[in-house]
């Protein structure tokens, strides 16, 4: 169970405004890929040993965008059915849910810097699995308060779970050290 912990939730102001809450995952998700810089995660997720099934590089930038969108959508329609209710319970599970939020938010922007920047496969893959458990939790409360805005979540838990599957694969496959694995990318392909 969790609560509703003002001090660590984004302002209810931002889940209000639809624009806002769908482009702040959107644009700070785009900016952490930027700030991990796009071609040397891309030398270091081609130079990695990979388990079965893993996607092209360049699937990653368009799914996240997906995904970051129905995020915020999920977060903006909870908010705005919540804490329209007369039942205190609900507006009491919208706050939970914000903060819950909140939280799955951090963790989701950690998740490439462990990963691709400080090549900490450990800890993404630590990190990774604990925002699977967040969001699964979130899509659940959230679900009570708008079952829309828990489907719309059901995206990313689908792919939180496979993106899991992938970093933990690829730690194991690479005895958890990936410090030292970079290919250069043959750009005439």
């Amino acid at each position: 169970m969790t609560s509703y912990i003002p001090s660590i939730t984004l302002p209810g102001q931002l889940f209000a405004q639809p624009a806002a809450s769908i482009l702040l995952p959107i644009v700070t998700g785009t900016g952490i890929g930027l700030f991990v810089r796009p071609t040397e995660t891309e030398r270091t997720y081609l130079a990695v040993k990979q388990p079965p099934y893993r996607p092209p590089p360049q699937v990653f930038g368009p799914a996240w965008t997906v995904l970051y969108g129905l995020m915020g959508f999920s977060a903006y329609r909870a908010w705005t059915t919540g804490m329209a209710s007369l039942n205190p319970r609900t507006v009491e599970l919208t706050k939970q849910g914000a903060t819950l939020y909140t939280i799955q938010l951090a963790l989701n922007f950690m998740f490439m810097p462990l990963f691709f920047k400080y090549k900490r496969p450990v800890e993404a893959t630590v990190d990774i699995t604990i925002l699977t458990g967040v969001v699964g939790y979130l899509t659940y409360i959230w679900g009570q308060v708008d079952i829309v805005s828990g489907w719309a979540l059901a995206p990313y838990l689908g792919w939180l779970g496979f993106a899991t599957y992938l970093s933990a694969g690829v730690g194991y496959l690479n005895n958890w050290d990936i410090a030292d694995k970079e290919r250069p990318i043959d750009k005439s392909a």
